[in-house]
């Protein structure tokens, strides 16, 4: 099934003294000059605080827009692209080196890790059209799903509830619950035991379950 793009550059952003469509902005001068912002409170506010001031990074994501759930661990070297993209439940962590690019809204459910230098990438470019313009894609990991240390999630894709994507490991399709996943691209090699109960009355059911 095709996926739909949320954000499109060449639909947004004119042609207009840009004879040269690689070099052409993907974003707006507001969209820019708020990302200039927030690089900066990053650089002086959250790469440089000390390791146990989770609360404290939570709250200069939320200042920018982040939606955040309590207990969210987000470590200094930890980086958002868009905080105003990012919605997250509780107990979410995210480790150093974890890099979130969300042109596009990214959804994490509660219980989610993130280690290491893993990777959340939101947007590619269209490289059947002659302006190579950037298309982003919403990404969504559901809850109690563990992305391994420099693994990666593709444009578009949904981490579904308890998948593991193993270590350096490359997701470009959909994962489904509690299945771990390996490989480059990832494919299934064995199932999780559930680590939480079916009837869990805090969530909906997953899908295909009775």
């Amino acid at each position: 099934m095709a996926r739909h793009a949320h954000y499109r550059a060449d639909e947004h952003i004119s042609a207009e003294g840009h004879a040269d469509a690689y070099t052409r902005p993907s974003f707006s001068l507001g969209n820019r000059f708020r990302r200039l912002a927030w690089n900066l409170c990053w650089l002086f506010l959250y790469r440089l605080s000390p390791r146990p001031f989770h609360a404290w990074r939570a709250g200069l994501l939320r200042l920018f827009g982040a939606t955040l759930g309590d207990a969210c661990h987000f470590y200094p070297a930890s980086k958002v692209w868009a905080p105003w993209n990012l919605t997250c439940a509780d107990h979410v962590a995210a480790g150093d080196g974890v890099e979130i690019y969300n042109p596009a809204p990214i959804q994490i459910d509660t219980h989610v890790i993130l280690s290491q230098d893993c990777y959340l990438c939101g947007a590619t470019h269209d490289y059947n059209h002659p302006d190579f313009p950037l298309v982003a894609y919403r990404i969504h990991i559901e809850r109690y799903a563990w992305i391994c240390a420099r693994a990666s999630v593709a444009p578009g894709v949904r981490v579904a509830e308890g998948a593991v994507l193993g270590l350096a490991s490359v997701a470009t399709r959909d994962l489904k619950p509690w299945t771990v996943y390996s490989g480059n691209p990832a494919v299934a090699v064995r199932e999780r035991s559930r680590t939480i109960p079916v009837d869990d009355a805090q969530h909906e059911p997953i899908r295909g379950d009775s």
